[in-house]
């Protein structure tokens, strides 16, 4: 948020909390302090209009403690934030009145907080006709986010909700300013808008949105580039597989690529790559979901065997890991014990945080068990007490296209 100097106090709910008043952040005192203090002014600056009960007030700022009286104990808190107000230089009023058993911010002091602005912003895009001010208004809507709703309170219920309530609204006003600079070709706009969504709201697809952006432009390269470093980002972020929003963009970008006139062997160069890379070929989920369900196919003919091998990273009591720092280690380990094992015939990907996928082919269940040494030989180091679990299913298909297991 830009440091303004001017007698309003602008309130920061996206991302992280902040308060400015004159241009200068205000900060508490100790810990503790500053955390009652945060949790008030959160609660109270936000709902200014309805205000806060005395017993919602309560459960925010205390939750669980054992305190023998809430009454005082809140009377205390609030009595610290003024004095704490005062002397941020803010005017000497009565901050915060209480009515009828109900908290209120001071009409005294103006507010502009970022999340009402949004609000505001949606209301009046929704009502507006006009596509070109519509369109702005959604813009402007969708910069006003630039974070999660109180991204560090999440566990308070009514932070929560309002998180939940704002994360739904931002990704309205995206869709429909997509909509509308699809409608009118602006596409660089367009560009700009998935980018800007995909930083704020990440592991939500926004990154289609600058796919389809980049496609109509004719930069098909750009895309795929991107499709891919999408792929692996969600899958080293989250664990997450490509949504089939993802798949159907790939798909898509596949019709749209056009590359320039050329001979059939300077295509096949193209196509086989670096031929002397020994090793098994590693390839994002999507490209080996191709290959599983060309070889499926193939095997209706050839009779090959063919065999699926799925290894899980676990820890000492065999539980799989699925999450934490030591499993990122694990499974850049885990690839290359596999990389290093298999054949170079062998595809190989990851599926989620600590499981990769082996697609195995011409080769039997003996050949399989083989393979899970090698990988265990070069994967286990010293006393380590994690292991990995693995399971092998035979890749038969009948002419219906059916797996014989």
């Amino acid at each position: 948020m830009k440091e303004q100097k001017d007698s309003i106090l602008h309130v920061q709910m996206f991302g992280s909390f902040s308060m400015i008043w004159n241009g200068k952040h205000i900060t508490g005192g100790s810990r503790s302090s500053e955390t009652q203090f945060a949790y008030l002014m959160q609660i109270l600056l936000h709902n200014r209009k309805r205000g806060v009960s005395r017993e919602q007030l309560e459960r925010n700022l205390f939750e669980d403690r054992d305190i023998k009286d809430y009454r005082h104990a809140v009377r205390t808190v609030i009595y610290n934030t003024k004095k704490r107000l005062k002397a941020a230089g803010l005017p000497d009023v009565n901050y915060i009145r209480q009515q009828d058993g109900v908290y209120y911010w001071t009409e005294d002091i103006a507010v502009e907080e970022d999340a009402e602005k949004l609000d505001l912003l949606y209301r009046k895009a929704q009502e507006e006709i006009d596509s070109d001010r519509k369109l702005r208004l959604y813009l402007e809507a969708c910069h006003c986010y630039t974070g999660e709703f109180l991204k560090n309170q999440t566990a308070v219920v009514w932070v929560a909700q309002e998180a939940r309530r704002y994360r739904e609204i931002f990704c309205s006003c995206t869709e429909k300013a997509a909509a509308l600079l699809r409608e009118c070709r602006d596409y660089q706009q367009m560009e700009t808008l998935g980018r800007y969504a995909a930083k704020v709201n990440p592991l939500a697809d926004w990154e289609t949105v600058t796919m389809e952006a980049l496609a109509e432009t004719g930069r098909i390269e750009d895309a795929l580039r991107l499709y891919d470093d999408t792929v692996e980002f969600y899958m080293q972020e989250g664990g997450l597989r490509p949504s089939e929003r993802l798949m159907e963009m790939l798909n898509r970008l596949g019709t749209l690529l056009d590359h320039q006139y050329a001979l059939l062997d300077v295509i096949q160069d193209n196509l086989a790559g670096n031929e002397e890379d020994k090793s098994g070929y590693f390839c994002s989920y999507p490209v080996f979901q191709g290959i599983y369900r060309m070889v499926r196919r193939t095997m209706e003919r050839s009779g090959q065997s063919v065999h699926l091998m799925l290894c899980t990273i676990v820890d000492s009591k065999g539980n799989p890991m699925k999450d934490g720092p030591m499993l990122s280690e694990l499974s850049g380990r885990l690839k290359e014990s596999i990389v290093r094992s298999v054949r170079r015939s062998d595809a190989i990907s990851r599926y989620g945080k600590g499981q990769w996928l082996i697609l195995l082919m011409n080769t039997t269940v003996e050949n399989c068990r083989i393979l899970q040494k090698r990988i265990n030989y070069h994967f286990v180091v010293g006393r380590q007490r994690t292991a990995i679990q693995y399971h092998v299913s035979s890749v038969i298909c009948t002419s219906d296209g059916r797996r014989i297991t």
